[in-house]
């Protein structure tokens, strides 16, 4: 929110209030001082007045993970083991994922508490490439490259899909790129030709690439220099 709601929304102070200390410097965000009340303030922000603490802001977390098959993106389910239960960390449940897998996709899975990174990572209009490895049942030809560059129409949500990016491997298998995440999106661009993909691995979120290092259900910190990046 911005800085100046942030303080009149304290008790002890006013708009009032927020507009004088924000006008005599008082107020630092991250140990710099701000005068302008539309500055922006998260939950990660440090925010003092003089020598008082207003909000210690707690620390931007992010966690590459190994998803293996058979475990679920989410946070609680049912049946399955999720990818929860594969971090040991503090506070796990504040840790969302950024970028979902399906139960049968294996791969990079990032998690995070920090939502609007989570969300430049994977809004359509990032751009931020999604790069999967794909093996299917029956041969790749050619003519699926020019088809997913061209955008195939799913009647469902009545959309055509974003251009994709496919190369060719060998006969049954492919890397393609999206820029976007619809509902089983490799599967039925793949299934516009009647052949189903029986095996699917995410390598790559935008400049994020899986650690070759990580076994499947391993993970990691991302440095602050990866966090970055996104």
């Amino acid at each position: 929110m911005r800085l100046d709601r942030f303080l009149s929304n304290l008790a002890q102070f006013s708009r009032a209030d927020a507009r004088l200390l924000l006008a005599g410097g008082r107020i630092r965000v991250d140990g710099a001082a701000v005068r302008d009340g539309r500055c922006e303030v998260r939950e990660f922000s440090r925010i003092e007045l003089d020598d008082q603490l207003l909000q210690a802001g707690k620390p931007a977390r992010f966690f590459m993970l190994h998803k293996p098959l058979g475990v679920v993106s989410a946070t609680c389910h049912p049946e399955h083991r999720t990818v929860l239960d594969l971090l040991d960390e503090p506070d796990k449940h504040e840790l969302h994922i950024a970028g979902r897998l399906d139960l049968g996709t294996s791969g990079l899975l990032l998690l995070t508490n920090d939502g609007l990174w989570s969300r430049r990572l994977t809004e359509p209009r990032s751009r931020l490439g999604k790069v999967y490895r794909v093996t299917t049942e029956q041969p790749i030809t050619a003519e699926y490259i020019e088809v997913f560059a061209h955008g195939l129409y799913f009647a469902y949500e009545n959309l055509t899909t974003l251009p994709a990016e496919l190369q060719i491997l060998d006969s049954h298998s492919a890397l393609l790129t999206l820029h976007e995440g619809r509902y089983h999106q490799v599967k039925r661009m793949f299934g516009h030709f009647q052949n189903k993909v029986i095996g699917l691995h995410r390598e790559r979120m935008g400049p994020l690439q899986l650690d070759p290092g990580l076994a499947p259900g391993e993970y990691r910190a991302l440095s602050a220099a990866e966090a970055a990046l996104v």
